[in-house]
C-alpha cells in the first residue's frame, strides 16, 4: 500500500515537473515570438523613417539646387540688364558734364545723377557678388572664403581669425554649400549674436571635413532653438545634411556660440 502511494506521489511530482517545464517552454516561446515580432515591426518602422529621410534629403537637394540656379539667374540679370544700362547712364552723364554750355544748376543735377548711378552700380555689383561669387568658381573655396572675410572686416571693427586648408578634388556644388554655410554663420553671428570677434577653421581629415566656427556674441538658448530654428539655421542644417554631415552647437551668454560641422563631401 505504501509502495502504491509512493509511486502515485512520484507520478504526481513528475507530472508537475513536466507541466512546469511545458509552461516555461511555452512562456519562452511566446517571449521569443513577441520579441522577434516587435523587432520586425521596429525594423519596418526604421526602414520607413529612412525612406522618408532620403525623400526629404532629395527634396532639400532639389530645393537648394533650384535656389542656387535662381540666384545665378538674378546675378546675371543684375550684371547684364541693370548694370549695363546704368553704365550707359553714367557714360551719357559724363558726356553731358563735358558740355561747356550747361549752367551750374544743370551741372549740379548731372553730378547728382552721376553720384546716384555710381552708388547704385556698386550696390548692384555687391548684390550680384553675394548671390553668386565669381571668385569661387575661378579660384576655389579657400580664396573665396578669404575674400568673404575681407569684405566683412574692411572698414569695420569686426575681426575674423581664420585657418582654411587648401581643399583639392572637392566638387563645385559642395564648395558652394560650404561657402553658403560660412556666409550664413557670419551673418547670424553679426546680426543676431552681436559679435565682433569671429574664428573659423576648416580642415581636412582623411575623407572628412571639419568646420569649426566660434563667436564672442550674446549666445542663445539651444533647447529653445531646437524647437523653433530660424531660417538661417535651417538653411545651414539643410546644407549640412546634403554634405552627409552632422552639426553640433554649443552656446552660452558668457562664451558666445560654437558651431562644429563634421561632413563627408567626398563620399
Amino acid at each position: 500500500m505504501e509502495n502504491q502511494f509512493s509511486a502515485s506521489q512520484e507520478q504526481i511530482i513528475g507530472a508537475l515537473v513536466y507541466s512546469i517545464i511545458f509552461l516555461v517552454l511555452v512562456t519562452l516561446g511566446l517571449i521569443l515570438f513577441f520579441y522577434y515580432s516587435r523587432k520586425k515591426i521596429i525594423e519596418k518602422e526604421v526602414e520607413k523613417v529612412n525612406i522618408k529621410l532620403d525623400h526629404q534629403k532629395k527634396i532639400l537637394q532639389t530645393t537648394i539646387k533650384v535656389q542656387e540656379k535662381e540666384r545665378s539667374r538674378i546675378a546675371q540679370d543684375l550684371h547684364d540688364a541693370i548694370s549695363s544700362k546704368l553704365n550707359v547712364v553714367s557714360l551719357t552723364t559724363n558726356v553731358l558734364l563735358d558740355d561747356v554750355s550747361i549752367n551750374s544748376e544743370q551741372k549740379e543735377a548731372l553730378n547728382h545723377i552721376l553720384d546716384i548711378t555710381t552708388r547704385t552700380l556698386e550696390s548692384a555689383r555687391k548684390i550680384a557678388h553675394e548671390l553668386m561669387p565669381p571668385i569661387l568658381d575661378k579660384f576655389g573655396l579657400k580664396v573665396a572664403l578669404e575674400e568673404l572675410f575681407d569684405e566683412f572686416t574692411s572698414n569695420t571693427s569686426i575681426k575674423i581669425n581664420h585657418n582654411i586648408d587648401s581643399l583639392d578634388h572637392l566638387e563645385k556644388s559642395n564648395e558652394l554649400h560650404l561657402f553658403r554655410i560660412a556666409q550664413e554663420l557670419i551673418n547670424n553671428a553679426l546680426r543676431h549674436g552681436k559679435a565682433d570677434v569671429l574664428q573659423m577653421e576648416l580642415k581636412k581629415e582623411n575623407d572628412s571635413l571639419i568646420l569649426t566656427f566660434k563667436d564672442n556674441g550674446v549666445g542663445f538658448n539651444i533647447h529653445k532653438n531646437k524647437k523653433k530654428s530660424g531660417i538661417g539655421l535651417q538653411n545651414i542644417k539643410s546644407r549640412v545634411a546634403i554634405l552627409n554631415g552632422q552639426l553640433f552647437v554649443e552656446s552660452s551668454k558668457k562664451t558666445g556660440s560654437i558651431f562644429t560641422i563634421n561632413c563627408q563631401p567626398y563620399g
